[in-house]
């Protein structure tokens, strides 16, 4: 069995530190901001961490 290669589609949306948190974007964010109040945005522009298991499952394709 060859060597996976990594999911491009993965890698442009997820974020890993040096500790191995992963990092992901908030959603609802991309457009139509004006229909949000200031307090979203500003929440909306954190990076969220992943879970523990989405983060074993993204393993196999990094």
């Amino acid at each position: 069995m060859g060597i996976k290669s990594t999911k491009k589609s993965i890698t442009k949306r997820i974020r890993v530190t040096k500790r191995g948190k992963v990092l992901r974007r908030a959603m609802a964010l991309g457009h139509a901001r004006a229909n949000k109040n200031t307090r979203q945005k500003k929440r909306k522009k954190a990076q969220r961490t992943l879970g523990i298991g989405l983060t074993k499952q993204l393993q196999q394709y990094l």
